[in-house]
């Protein structure tokens, strides 16, 4: 826990307190450093603040917790893009609160599901977890995920069917919001009405929940106040700098922001479930990944216009260009397929190496600006490159999800069946069709 505070201390030292006029990237680097370690402690004081409230508030209030390294970026670019709206400035902050949000997401699921699928079936050699079942044939082997996670995947494919019909409007608007946030608190509402089994924490939850209840209830609030203040302090000159830092060796902002802002967020999360797996608690991690999904999912985007209004002075939706509209359908798109994936409750290795595959592919592309022309039936030769390749990249998601989908609809008629019996209270065991063989 020190240790993650003392990541902080350069940046506070040196900019917040002494002033120092620090060059880009070196502001870049404390910066981002301090946004890594205020991360791990808001994580920490969130699940050690589990054991002092009621399990409503916790799972509402820390739903945002889990998404506010993200989400103050996102916020920044928003409210940035309200403040002359319809000039460049305004269009390009926008774009980047978009880029931020796009590549969050597809960051978790490309390399957070995959990589830790992966790890978890290498590291099963040793740990012996039983969430990992070893199968005969080419990456063949599963992990095994609980079923608990049935009403996360129900709710996070109703987002993700939505999601594609964003794009569509003026814009990120209200009816959006309200329909991408009541998707989480309808989700909240049901988690409240369903079991609850208390997870034993390890590590610094752990330790921390050990303490007698008022230093306890301190340490999480100072814990909250300390991670809140740093992300805040830090968050502004991180964004800016990259923006900076990239035109300088001749990287676009949209990318920097996109791709290397979300790693200084999501890498606590990520190396805490990699931790968990350490442990032979593979099953704990992926529902924290799943979960953490459908916040950002939700919250993140249907939150973006009531930044923006705010920023405005009245109503009005985020706008929204051709190639904005492109990165949400992708991003909706590898949602898609990898919901058809988690619809058995297990994820093999070829799935996995298909998530990150396709997740590489499309990195590559938005990367480099390559270009490909390849023959279309009925098109001729067709250029896919910039929004096009968005577009190609989704349509190769949603075909493969789809047959996934087709081969896979007993199980999610059964996840459905599955989570509206937690609605109801039924909270017996339900039989779920076996896993399709590919």
């Amino acid at each position: 826990m020190f240790g993650a505070a003392f990541l902080t201390v350069p940046w506070l030292a040196l900019h917040t307190a002494l002033g120092v006029d620090l060059t880009t990237g070196v502001t870049v680097a404390l910066s981002g450093i301090a946004v890594l370690g205020a991360s791990f402690l808001l994580a920490w004081g969130a699940e050690t603040a589990e054991a002092d409230v009621p399990r409503a508030f916790a799972l509402a209030i820390l739903a945002v917790l889990a998404v506010a390294p993200e989400y103050a970026v996102d916020a920044l670019y928003a409210w940035e893009a309200g403040i002359n709206p319809g000039s460049p400035e305004s269009a390009e902050a926008a774009s980047l609160a978009v880029a931020n949000m796009t590549g969050a997401n597809r960051i978790l699921i490309g390399i957070g599901w995959s990589a830790i699928a992966l790890f978890t079936v290498y590291r099963a050699r040793d740990t012996g977890d039983e969430a990992v079942e070893s199968r005969p044939g080419f990456l063949a082997d599963v992990v095994r995920l609980d079923h608990g996670i049935a009403t996360e995947i129900l709710f996070l494919f109703a987002a993700t069917v939505f999601a594609f019909f964003v794009p569509l409007g003026a814009g990120i608007g209200a009816v959006d919001m309200f329909v991408l946030v009541g998707l989480y608190v309808a989700y909240i509402f049901v988690a409240m009405n369903s079991p609850h089994e208390d997870e034993e924490q390890i590590g610094v939850p752990a330790y921390l929940q050990s303490y007698r209840k008022p230093k306890r209830i301190a340490t999480t609030l100072a814990l909250f106040v300390f991670s809140g203040a740093v992300i805040l302090a830090a968050v502004e000159p991180f964004a800016h700098g990259l923006e900076a830092l990239g035109k300088s060796v001749g990287i676009p902002s949209f990318l920097m922001i996109q791709w290397v802002a979300p790693l200084a967020s999501e890498s606590p999360e990520l190396i805490v479930v990699a931790y968990l797996v350490n442990k032979a608690r593979a099953t704990a991690g992926f529902n924290a990944l799943i979960s953490s999904k459908l916040n950002q999912w939700t919250l993140l985007i249907g939150t973006l216009v009531l930044v923006y209004s705010l920023s405005v002075g009245s109503y009005a939706p985020l706008p929204l260009d051709t190639h904005q509209m492109g990165e949400l359908w992708l991003t909706a798109a590898q949602s898609y397929f990898a919901i058809a994936i988690l619809v058995t409750f297990s994820i093999s290795l070829r799935e996995a190496v298909a998530l990150l595959g396709l997740f590489l592919a499309q990195f590559v592309y938005s990367v480099t600006g390559l270009a490909l022309t390849l023959p279309v039936p009925g098109l001729g030769a067709v250029t896919f490159d910039g929004p096009t390749s968005l577009v190609g990249f989704s349509v190769v998601y949603l075909v493969v999800g789809t047959a996934l989908f087709v081969r896979r609809r007993r199980q999610l008629a059964a996840v459905a069946k599955l989570s509206v019996r937690r609605v109801r209270g039924d909270h017996g065991a339900t039989e779920v069709p076996a896993a399709v063989e590919d």
